[in-house]
């Protein structure tokens, strides 16, 4: 059976990865911010969170985890004309739960299948803002979302000889909360202009993807990101 340590699982895309990969018959450990449904509670906006969380699902797994899934994230707007303290405040909480919790445990996991002369697999959500970037209020969650998608190349070059893969998704509007946030302070339905399918992806098309990096994707796919954008950046 494949373990899986799942960030982000309590709703959204996250919810929909965990069905997905429990239908497909793996062991889903799943983290959200705060204890729900069987998930370990871990607030990334603590340093020290990604260790315990770590550790907590190592112990629960017993000794061992296969897939790493970095989907936890915060989508909050930040003026460009807020107070230089407000601004700063959440460039880094967005930084610390998009990116570097995310790093944190892509280590961990990294250094796990190292010393155990395992493989292993990190699946990356990252967005389409990674790649083109974000809202005048979205500075932070676009650079968080690039330096995820340079994380996962990174480790994909780095440590695909030791059988370390590393898969990268990267969606445009998703039909979450998070998104819905988004889509109505931008304009709701206008903004929909810019996507040529008509409509914003659905969580259970992101978890498709997912489950396809955790456990299908060839090894020779290392380093790809998958663009599920509707066709609003084509790369």
């Amino acid at each position: 059976m494949t373990t899986i340590l799942l960030t982000g699982a309590s709703r959204g895309i996250g919810a929909a990865a965990r069905s997905a990969l429990e239908a497909r018959g793996c062991r889903v450990i799943g983290q959200a911010t705060r204890a729900a449904d069987g998930l370990i509670a871990a607030d990334f906006a603590e340093p020290q969170a990604p260790l315990i969380l770590w550790e907590t699902a190592l112990e629960e797994a017993g000794g061992t985890i296969d897939v790493l899934v970095n989907n936890a994230g915060l989508f909050s707007a930040s003026a460009l004309g807020a107070s230089d303290i407000a601004w700063l405040d959440a460039w880094e909480d967005t930084l610390r739960i998009n990116l570097t919790s995310a790093a944190q445990l892509s280590r961990f996991a990294v250094l796990h299948w190292q010393e155990r002369g395992s493989e292993g697999r990190i699946v990356h959500v990252a967005s389409r803002a990674g790649h083109r970037g974000d809202s005048p209020a979205h500075w932070h969650y676009a650079a968080a979302k690039g330096g995820m998608l340079a994380l996962h190349k990174t480790i994909a070059r780095q440590y695909a000889g030791e059988g370390i893969l590393s898969y990268a998704i990267a969606p445009g509007f998703t039909d979450t909360d998070m998104a819905g946030d988004y889509l109505a302070s931008r304009g709701g339905p206008g903004l929909l202009a810019d996507i040529p399918l008509g409509r914003v992806a659905t969580p259970q098309e992101i978890a498709t993807l997912v489950a396809f990096c955790a456990l299908d994707a060839p090894p020779s796919m290392t380093g790809a990101t998958l663009d599920a954008n509707g066709a609003s950046y084509v790369r």
